[in-house]
């Protein structure tokens, strides 16, 4: 309740702070309580494909998101968008992402792409798969479009994974939490990786798939699932 209470205050207060547009509707839309049953609440599952891993100096390439309502995904929600960039894409990263030079070129400001997000971000919950990458990344986005950071609640699929294994004294190392070797866990569909929407989904998919066993047909309060 105090972790509420203290999150719903630092949203009032940057909602003081934030100009007017999509940060400050974003900040508008009360956040979701702690102590709801997860099926009542709304998610967003979100992917970002990044020319690097350090936010400071990296840039977004793209952004892609599924909402999930009612403890299902909303796949006509789904959304894929490549972000223009200053200067060319190193090499490294390019192998991974498949994006090209030429394609980021044809991409959308990352301000239009931004504000689209805050806007289906209302009021939900956000799912990732080591989410400090998604947080921190459009959290400098943010700071420096609308000169406030992100504030969200987070689904971490990959720190969930790490508790279950945890709570059954089961021994794992870093390539076992991934996000396509837990989909395998579960037997989900397996997609192409390093694809915002693609990864997006699976994370998606694999957090239904540990709030069931979390839950195991009992109520599951939201606060067990956050990171």
């Amino acid at each position: 309740m105090f972790a509420h209470l203290l999150l719903d205050w630092r949203r009032r207060r940057l909602l003081r702070k934030a100009p007017p547009g999509p940060m400050r509707e974003y900040l508008d839309r009360p956040l979701p309580r702690p102590g709801s049953e997860w099926r009542t609440v709304e998610f967003l599952a979100l992917d970002l494909e990044t020319t690097g891993l350090d936010y400071r100096k990296d840039a977004i390439l793209s952004v892609g998101h599924v909402t999930l309502r009612g403890g299902r995904i909303e796949l006509a929600s789904a959304d894929h968008r490549v972000v223009s960039i200053v200067g060319a894409i190193p090499e490294a990263s390019a192998v991974i992402h498949q994006i090209t030079d030429d394609q980021a070129a044809l991409g959308e400001d990352l301000a239009l792409v931004l504000g689209d997000l805050l806007g289906v971000l209302a009021g939900k919950v956000l799912i990732a798969h080591h989410a400090h990458v998604e947080t921190s990344f459009i959290g400098r986005a943010c700071r420096k479009v609308y000169g406030v950071g992100l504030l969200v609640p987070v689904v971490d699929t990959q720190v969930l994974a790490q508790r279950q294994f945890e709570r059954r004294q089961i021994a794992y190392k870093g390539s076992d939490v991934r996000l396509h070797a837990l989909g395998e866990r579960y037997n989900l569909p397996r997609y192409a990786a390093h694809n915002a929407l693609y990864d997006a989904l699976s994370a998606a998919e694999l957090f239904l798939a540990q709030a069931a066993s979390l839950s195991d047909g009992r109520a599951l309060p939201l606060r067990d699932l956050l990171a």
